[in-house]
């Protein structure tokens, strides 16, 4: 059960009533973290605008869902994997690429340096180097890349402390977690 109350589209806050319409447009129902978040109309629309924003960008889907696995997984959250998993599937990666993302692994080299990087970024609280960016520079991502791939971390972190902090129900196909090796 979850440690806040699911806010249904009844109880909703007027401020998040559009955030939730919007949601509800783009999956065909609210989900379980969303509904959790729409305790704070403020966070609700945070997050909301973060996913609208970084699905526009420059990295793409396919990579963006890549990235949240990876985050998900390294930080144990079942809610995101799971999410993302179906995410990810729909953006064309298929279920190979998925299951490595969880681990940070890609057979393609960019993707690879991409996640390598997203997971160091976790690891080390953003303490990274020169060499770090320099990496991901070395790999074909631009600036403009190398900030978007910080913001999905860092959008990730959000959602995972959500479902984690909160115990929100998963509402999607469970995905088991992996250890690293």
């Amino acid at each position: 059960m979850s440690r806040v109350p699911l806010v249904s589209d009844a109880a909703a806050p007027a401020e998040a009533k559009a955030a939730l319409d919007q949601i509800h447009g783009a999956f065909g129902a609210v989900p379980n973290m969303f509904r959790a978040v729409a305790n704070s109309p403020a966070a609700l629309k945070s997050m909301w605008g973060s996913f609208g924003a970084l699905g526009a960008g420059r990295i793409g889907a396919r990579l963006g869902e890549q990235i949240a696995v990876a985050v998900a997984n390294r930080n144990g959250c079942e809610y995101c994997l799971a999410a993302h998993t179906v995410l990810g599937r729909k953006a064309g990666a298929g279920a190979d690429e998925m299951a490595a993302a969880q681990l940070g692994q890609a057979s393609d080299p960019k993707t690879a340096a991409a996640l390598n990087f997203a997971l160091k970024l976790v690891e080390s609280r953003g303490q990274v180097g020169d060499a770090d960016v320099r990496a991901l520079r070395d790999a074909g991502f631009d600036d403009a890349q190398i900030v978007e791939i910080v913001a999905h971390v860092a959008l990730n972190l959000f959602t995972n402390y959500v479902n984690l902090a909160f115990a929100v129900p998963v509402d999607f196909p469970a995905v088991k977690l992996r250890a690293a090796a």
